[in-house]
């Protein structure tokens, strides 16, 4: 009873199994169809349901492993797609798709968080930017801190920081003159003196000018300035006049000439350093010499930053040639798919007829060597015979095996990588010496590197195209040769190919066409019979081998980090002249000032005197109305519109 119960309950197991290996080879194939179909979601649920119906089955789970991998890769690179454009919502929504498909996929969590952490900043932003508009420099520079220190990498947060750092950092004096020298003015002088004209300008702009004592009394200058800016008629003046500025307070600027004592002697320099995420310093520092003509530059490599000492012109062109330089390094993933396929056809096909016979006589029972009197009576109960038998061959063999290896590979731009798959085989070589009592034999142990080794090198491009300079190289041992001295060596087989790719993002590109290719026939007939068409087989055997391998090399690029192209205003800017660093003003159209217009008045008649015509009425002088007139002509009544002042020169007194 108990022995059927326990047939019984096998019997119910193995039916139960045979159904579940069914059910899960039918989930399997119906996944496969959906996933052909492009329709990954159904088919991810036919992968689970034959891995569930099957747990040990290894075929199941990688398909399943394999079209899972696929779906969130294409979910969370469609997502980041969406998110560089702007569409935070469509991000989002492929990021938990992505999820809900792989829960563990890191990639799609750490979407999700960079899209919270986006709008977190953009709140920041906006509320630093509102801050800043209403004057209030310290709360506006708390939230930037923070955004600076969640996501150092935030343009707008950086150069808001800066921006404001640079502004606290300069000094008040230079805050002060900013206002004065915005201030409209209109000039016309000619071959005026020098000081006069800048009294002129301190009258309306509210400065003051001290003059070194190197700088001539007696020097005149001619300028004709319209709708213009008190700094730019400052600069005009020194700028024609070989003469340079250095301001002393919030309102003084000290006019000295233009010359190397002079400059040595007032102009002040800025010490400011420079700390670099991403650029080397060395090369910062090059840039320093070769551009700014800088000379003291120091270089700390091991934190990799750079002190610069030069004039504030040439230090704030400094930052901005640090800021265009220190960027990320470009990256790219390379997906790579390595396909070996080997086919192998074999076929033996016949009868191994014996090649030989031997005849020798038996041995007696008692084991005893046979005598040459005993050769004398040899008959055929005495004689055995060996080698006597033959073989019947009829079998093909098919084989098919793929060697896979999918690598995905992160590389910045212009930077080798290297995969190697494969083993070390040890190749033994031995050396022999001469030495005092004898030779000495040593040997040494070479390791050679046999599989797949495959070299690239990315170049990634403006036009967010990738430059691959690809290296390819598959080897394996075909056999073992052992020296006369007892090393050993290998016979290794070698297909290599290199070439240049120029490929977009996302563009797939296979290499194909390493072909191997060995056919071997080896056969064992009987003369004359066995090479007969047919009957041929019956008297001997044939073996006929075909071996062929082919390597198929897939590779795709997939931007990380693109090339980031500057604003036309970052990578094109005004770097004064050969002299000096210091910029021009404002160079922008400024509407014309309104002037009031005169109205002429008139002058009584006057009664002539006795026996003369009466002098008719005159109209007065006009006032309010811009005059030039040359150095040494009578002055002439003016006023000064509103926001422009317009100075004639009075004519100077009388040599004495």
């Amino acid at each position: 009873m108990v022995l059927s119960r326990i047939r019984a309950l096998g019997s119910a197991l193995c039916v139960t199994a045979l159904l579940l290996g069914c059910t899960a080879q039918r989930a399997y194939q119906e996944g496969n169809a959906l996933v052909a179909q492009q329709q990954v979601g159904a088919g991810l649920v036919k992968y689970r349901e034959a891995v569930a119906a099957d747990p040990g089955n290894a075929v199941y789970r990688a398909a399943l492993l394999r079209a899972r991998d696929a779906s969130t890769t294409r979910l969370v690179e469609q997502a980041e797609r969406e998110l560089a454009a702007g569409r935070a919502d469509a991000a989002r929504a492929a990021y938990l798709e992505a999820l809900e498909i792989d829960p563990a996929n890191e990639r799609g969590r750490a979407g999700l968080r960079q899209i919270e952490a986006d709008r977190r900043h953009s709140a920041l932003f906006d509320g630093a930017r509102a801050d800043l508009e209403k004057k209030d420099v310290e709360a506006a520079r708390l939230k930037l801190a923070a955004i600076h220190t969640e996501r150092p990498g935030h343009e707008g947060a950086r150069l808001m920081l800066a921006e404001l750092d640079e502004k606290a950092a300069a000094p008040a004096a230079e805050a002060t003159l900013a206002a004065s020298f915005r201030k409209p003015i209109s000039l016309e002088f000619r071959d005026a003196p020098l000081r006069q004209v800048f009294e002129i300008i301190a009258r309306h702009s509210g400065l003051n000018f001290v003059f070194d004592k190197d700088v001539r009394s007696d020097m005149r200058t001619s300028i004709f300035l319209k709708n213009s800016t008190v700094e730019a008629a400052v600069h005009f003046l020194l700028v024609t006049n070989q003469l340079e500025r250095q301001v002393m307070d919030g309102n003084t600027i000290l006019i000295y000439p233009n010359s190397a004592a002079k400059l040595k002697e007032y102009q002040e320099l800025t010490v400011k350093t420079f700390y670099l995420a991403n650029a080397d310093a060395k090369s910062i520092a090059n840039t320093f010499k070769t551009i700014l003509k800088s000379r003291d530059v120091v270089v700390d490599e091991k934190l990799n930053l750079v002190i610069l000492r030069d004039s504030p012109e040439a230090v704030k062109l400094a930052t901005q040639l640090v800021a265009l330089q220190d960027v990320p390094e470009p990256e790219v993933m390379l997906d790579v798919e390595v396909l070996e396929i080997k086919r192998s056809r074999i076929m033996d096909l016949g009868v191994a007829w014996p090649q030989s016979l031997e005849f020798s006589p038996l041995i007696a029972a008692s084991g005893a060597r046979v005598s040459i009197d005993e050769l004398r009576g040899l008959s055929s109960s005495v004689i055995g015979v060996a080698g006597v038998r033959a073989t019947v061959n009829a079998n093909k063999t098919d084989a098919d095996s793929n060697t896979l290896a999918n690598p995905r590979i992160r590389v910045r731009n212009k930077e080798k990588a290297k995969v190697v798959i494969g083993e070390k085989v040890p190749n033994i070589t031995s050396t022999v010496s001469p030495g005092t009592t004898g030779n000495f034999l040593s040997q040494a142990i070479n390791y050679v590197d046999v599989g797949l080794t495959l070299n690239v090198e990315p170049t990634i491009y403006l036009n967010n195209e990738v430059g691959i300079r690809i290296s390819l190289e598959v080897s394996n041992l075909i056999s073992e040769v052992k020296t006369d001295t007892g090393s050993i060596a290998y016979r290794i087989g070698t297909r290599s190919a290199t070439t240049m790719l120029q490929l977009k993002d996302g563009e797939n590109q296979v290499l194909a066409g390493l072909l191997n290719s060995e056919e071997r026939s080896s056969g064992n007939k009987v003369p004359g019979v066995g090479s007969l068409p047919i009957l041929g087989r019956l008297f001997g055997s044939t073996h006929d081998a075909n071996d062929k391998t082919e390597i198929v090399l897939s590779i795709t690029p997939h931007l990380v980090r693109t090339i980031q192209r500057p604003p036309a205003g970052a990578s094109e800017f005004g770097a004064g002249t050969e002299a000096s660093f210091r910029r021009r003003p404002d160079a922008a159209v400024r509407l014309p000032v309104p002037q009031p217009v005169p109205q002429p008045a008139v002058r009584p008649a006057v009664a002539p005197p006795a026996g003369q015509p009466p002098v008719p009425a005159a109209p007065a002088p006009v006032t309010g109305v811009p005059l030039s007139q040359p150095v040494g002509a009578a002055a002439a009544p003016y006023t000064v519109p509103p926001g422009v002042q317009v100075t004639p020169v009075p004519a100077p007194p009388p040599a004495k």
